[in-house]
């Protein structure tokens, strides 16, 4: 497990969480790692205004990540994606979460990435959890 940035002084930047990510994001089942190769994955501060309307948030804190496209369950073959699928994690509300519960900044990150990831599979919470169990990559 790559040691989290965790200096009292200054707070873990978007390139630290970016890494972070990058690490958890190597830890994911090889078999499900294929798949997600067409996904972007972003790191901003915070979601966009219209995601804080679209989801009814009361504040910018209340996301961690977000999955936006279409899950691979739901996709048509023959059909031309109009979008991108895209994975964001946010990371002031992950630094705020991680100051509040003092847990690690990297299990924290993985934990947000693979709940994301789950999305573009349409996976179940249970399917997620057995996930995040399972052993990192060789």
């Amino acid at each position: 497990m790559p040691a989290s940035p965790q200096s009292r002084h200054t707070a873990p930047s978007l390139e630290d969480i970016e890494n972070l990510a990058a690490d958890a994001f190597e830890s994911i089942p090889a078999v499900l790692a294929q798949h997600l190769r067409d996904v972007v994955m972003q790191i901003v501060d915070f979601p966009d205004r219209e995601t804080e309307r679209e989801m009814e948030l009361e504040s910018p804190f209340d996301l961690l990540g977000l999955y936006r496209g279409v899950n691979l369950a739901e996709k048509s073959l023959g059909a031309t994606p109009e979008d991108l699928d895209m994975i964001f994690l946010y990371r002031r509300p992950l630094l705020d979460h991680w100051c509040e519960t003092g847990e690690d900044l990297y299990t924290l990150v993985r934990h947000v990435l693979i709940h994301e990831i789950g999305h573009h599979f349409g996976f179940s919470d249970e399917d997620m959890t057995a996930i995040e169990a399972a052993p990192a990559k060789p």
